[in-house]
């Protein structure tokens, strides 16, 4: 399920800052068209869609208020700020994609030439959006970010290239159909931040025809027969035992044939706390997320990030004496329940047993344990995302849910493959190497330790020291997790898991569908 808010900031700067303040307000709407609460308690419904229920597997992403322009730039550069960018006039608080960069130190890298060129980065959806070229374009041009080939303009051998590819044809988009609105929003979330994250590399979005179990794995198939990619995002996924028992099969051989090709793989962990629905759709039960859960898949969970926003002399404020935007401050688990919004997917499979990479980490464990790493996915601390789809006002909404995690994950790893000068490929035994060593772990992770992904009467799991079923080993140090994942990650490690990754068959109600997270 997704949620959407939009962000109403009535005035600009340069008129009455306390008016601002005060006429901000947000309301959600769930993608599909049910169960959505504003912020004044009432019932916000989407035309063209009821409540997807099932092992419908959903995209990842929640997407939250509207931001509207703030009559000012930041310091030095040419683009412009939201009043959720601004301490005296947030809640809630945005962030833009240099402000993202700094949080988790990717911009070191960036600036010093490593930006994904040369690399590509895959990402697998339903449906389709049909204007997302239109919002990379707007995008692009609105935070100056290098272009892309295949937007429209002349070609420049020195850009990356934009490709969409639909293996079973493309389906027309139904405006006000709810379930393909989601997967649009899905997709913009997906495609805008792998490209601010690596902006040099090659985005490729597969589209598969529906949502339907079957149809995304026909399109995960060809992205991984023809290897389109050096690096495959899915933030999307269902019940882990919802997915019929051939199927899942099939999916972990596909893993295991790009994972032999030495493509990466991320999965988001979902937005369902520990939980997820059951296979009929008629409760919650504790579980995880699948394709996040398979052992071949770095699973992204979700957190709370809290960094700088922006500092301007106009509003009183002095930079010479706060951090620069996007300074890392802290964070805790994704937890935004209280608010209607949802939690970071995190627990333990009932399918796989605990990989060989995961022992020593998950003390006393038996099976695999969701998410692996985690990113920030919390929408009242949500990315800048231009949305223009029909259905919505066009505008830069605040996103978030773990499917904001899984794109940028795979954009850090295109800088990775890219300034290691061959692919990684299977990253997750480096991940807890580095993990279970003190002085590379502080250096290169986030340890995320407070918070819990409990969610509407299923217990969760703490945030603590260490790996933890809601954030895992935490979120990216970027230049220095790139640094040692070059040192640590060894050419037979996929090898090694592939051989290991035991699974047991799903018990699947009825057929499978994947939804975005």
């Amino acid at each position: 399920m997704i949620k959407v808010f939009r962000f109403l900031a009535m005035c600009t700067i340069s008129v009455a800052f306390a008016t601002i303040a005060s006429a901000q307000a947000y309301r959600s709407i769930d993608f599909p068209g049910a169960g959505a609460t504003s912020a004044n308690g009432g019932q916000v419904t989407l035309a063209g869609g009821v409540a997807r229920v099932g092992s419908f597997a959903s995209p990842s992403s929640r997407v939250g208020p509207l931001a509207i322009p703030a009559a000012a730039t930041a310091a030095g550069a040419n683009y412009g700020l939201f009043g959720c960018q601004i301490p005296s006039l947030q809640p809630p608080t945005c962030y833009d994609p240099y402000q993202i960069r700094h949080a988790y130190n990717i911009d070191a890298l960036i600036n010093a030439g490593f930006d994904g060129a040369g690399k590509t980065i895959v990402i697998v959806d339903a449906f389709q959006n049909p204007n997302i070229v239109l919002e990379l374009n707007t995008y692009i041009a609105f935070y100056g970010l290098p272009s892309l080939n295949g937007l429209g303009g002349s070609s420049n051998p020195s850009l990356g290239t934009f490709t969409q590819i639909a293996p079973d044809g493309l389906t027309a988009f139904v405006p006000g159909n709810a379930d393909m609105t989601s997967w649009a929003v899905e997709i913009s979330l997906d495609v805008l931040w792998a490209h601010a994250i690596a902006p040099g590399a090659n985005i490729v979005l597969v589209l598969a025809k529906s949502d339907a179990d079957a149809d995304i794995q026909s399109a995960q198939k060809y992205a991984i027969d023809n290897h389109l990619g050096d690096v495959i995002s899915q933030s999307f996924g269902e019940n882990e035992s919802c997915m019929e028992s051939m199927l899942l099969a099939q999916q972990h051989q596909l893993f295991a044939n790009a994972t032999m090709d030495n493509i990466t793989i991320f999965a988001s962990a979902g937005d369902n706390g520990a939980a997820q629905l059951t296979c009929d759709g008629s409760s919650l039960v504790q579980a995880v997320s699948t394709p996040a859960s398979d052992p071949l898949v770095t699973a992204v969970g979700g957190t709370e990030l809290h960094a700088a926003g922006y500092c301007l002399t106009v509003l009183g404020c002095d930079p010479a004496a706060n951090p620069l935007p996007g300074t890392y401050e802290g964070e805790i688990a994704w937890n935004e329940v209280a608010s209607g919004i949802g939690a970071t997917g995190g627990g333990f499979s009932v399918l796989y047993d605990e990989p060989s990479y995961q022992k020593g980490t998950i003390h006393g464990g038996k099976q695999r344990g969701v998410p692996d790493v985690s990113y920030n996915a919390a929408v009242l601390h949500g990315v800048l995302t231009y949305l223009d789809i029909p259905g919505l006002a066009p505008g830069f909404y605040l996103v978030g849910g773990t499917s904001a995690g899984s794109p940028q994950w795979a954009a850090i790893l295109a800088i990775a493959d890219q300034k290691a000068g061959h692919d990684l490929g299977f990253i997750n035994k480096a991940l807890y190497h580095i993990g279970q060593a003190p002085p590379h772990y502080s250096a290169s992770l986030f340890d995320v330790t407070s918070g819990n992904n409990s969610i509407d009467g299923v217990v969760g799991f703490n945030a603590g020291p260490g790996w933890d079923a809601t954030t895992g080993l935490g979120s990216p140090k970027t230049d220095q997790l790139v640094n040692y994942l070059i040192q640590f990650v060894s050419p037979g490690d996929g090898t090694s898991a592939i051989a290991q990754s035991a699974h047991t068959k799903g018990n699947p109600s009825a057929p499978g569908h994947q939804k975005p997270h």
